[in-house]
């Protein structure tokens, strides 16, 4: 008998598989996926290896679902980036497409203004004529002190109208040497034509700013004026001692001088007055002083300058008339020329900067103010003016 420790070990039946120890690979696992380029660079560090052969099957699934979770929040963020992405794009395109719609839209307006819109300063001057002058031509009144007047001993213009002139001249870019007065006659006013001093020929003029008022007869006649650029109104002059005059009827049967192809002499013939007409207010005043007439009758604007001279001759009245003289600027059959006048008056009535118009006001009214009393000589405010129809580009001063 053998020893029991000589004989051969017990069977121990067959070795365990390994699918007895349970499944170790829960799902298909594929390490070589490819995946979208967008995802590399937040999904290439988290492509799992596989797993130790030893890891139980819980901690295997624990994994799974831990690098799942990740996954899908990376994948959450790109496509979170993604619609950022698409509308920043999109933003970006439609400011793209917003901007050129706003560049042809201006391309559009400035094309159409400029092919079919008013003028501009610089075809309105072409139209005129303005450049080709050497020296701009004005016929002013040269005996009408505070308005027009020449001194022939210092051999120099003042007055209201000669300040309205210089204004008018230096927009038009002439130099107050580049600017010729020449004295011209009431009924010459409208055929804007002045004598030469000089040669004692008669020359035409460019402008012609003479006290000259608006009317509707005048427009009709031909007259192309300006916008107003003075009020004034209708009053009377006699000696010192004669009867009071409160209304114009007061001259009936009187003997009154008046300017010819005045507005004044109408409601002098409604009242009843004998008119003495005359082309200068000076030949007025001289038949004043010889007493062949009896009183004077026009603009207070003049009358108020001789009653300024001679504050002890004269006596200055007022007439209570309604209407209003519009004194304007005639520029002949020159339409161009007009809508630079207009713009120079637009401009001195607009700009708050552009104080000419006042300050040939206070330099040729004010002193005349004391002397003539109660009896007003001209509205101490510019008249309104428009803005003419002159083509402006919209970064262009909006005074201009």
């Amino acid at each position: 008998m053998s020893d029991s420790s000589d004989s051969p070990p017990a069977a121990q039946g067959p070795e365990p598989k390994p699918a007895d120890r349970g499944p170790r690979w829960p799902r298909q696992w594929n390490p070589d996926r490819i995946w979208p380029p967008q995802w590399n660079g937040d999904l290439g560090r988290l492509r799992r290896t596989r797993p130790e052969p030893d890891a139980t099957v819980e901690e295997i699934a624990s994994r799974d679902i831990a690098e799942q979770e990740v996954i899908e929040e990376v994948i959450s963020e790109v496509e979170r980036r993604s619609i950022v992405d698409g509308e920043y794009r999109f933003k970006a395109w439609r400011l793209a497409g917003l901007g050129l719609l706003l560049v042809l839209t201006i391309a559009v307006t400035l094309g159409g203004l400029l092919v079919t819109g008013p003028p501009s300063v610089d075809e309105l001057r072409e139209q005129a004529g303005v450049d080709s002058w050497d020296h701009l031509a004005i016929g002013v009144k040269d005996d009408q002190f505070g308005v027009a007047s020449y001194d022939k001993e210092k051999k120099s213009w003042s007055g209201f109208d000669i300040d309205m002139a210089y204004m008018i001249a230096e927009d038009l870019g002439f130099r107050r040497d580049d600017v010729k007065f020449y004295g011209l006659e009431s009924e010459d006013r409208a055929r804007m034509q002045a004598i030469d001093p000089a040669t004692g020929e008669r020359v035409s003029v460019q402008l012609v700013i003479a006290s000259y008022s608006i009317t509707d007869e005048r427009r009709t006649a031909g007259v192309r004026f300006s916008a107003p650029y003075l009020y004034t109104e209708q009053s009377v002059v006699t000696l010192n001692g004669h009867a009071a005059v409160s209304a114009i009827e007061d001259l009936a049967f009187q003997r009154v001088c008046t300017l010819s192809t005045s507005t004044s002499s109408s409601a002098l013939k409604d009242a009843g007055a004998y008119v003495v007409r005359k082309n200068r207010v000076s030949e007025c005043f001289t038949e004043l002083d010889r007493k062949t007439v009896d009183a004077i009758s026009t603009d207070a604007a003049i009358l108020a300058g001789y009653k300024w001279k001679y504050p002890e001759k004269y006596k200055h009245w007022d007439l209570g008339l309604e209407k209003a003289e519009k004194w304007g600027v005639n520029v002949g059959e020159n339409p161009a020329l007009e809508t630079l006048v207009n713009l120079t008056l637009y401009r001195s009535y607009t700009d708050p900067k552009d104080d000419r118009w006042e300050r040939a006001w206070r330099e040729n009214f004010q002193d005349e103010l004391k002397p003539n009393g109660t009896t007003p000589i001209a509205v101490a405010q510019q008249p309104p003016a428009e803005r003419p129809d002159v083509r402006r580009l919209p970064w262009e001063d909006p005074l201009g």
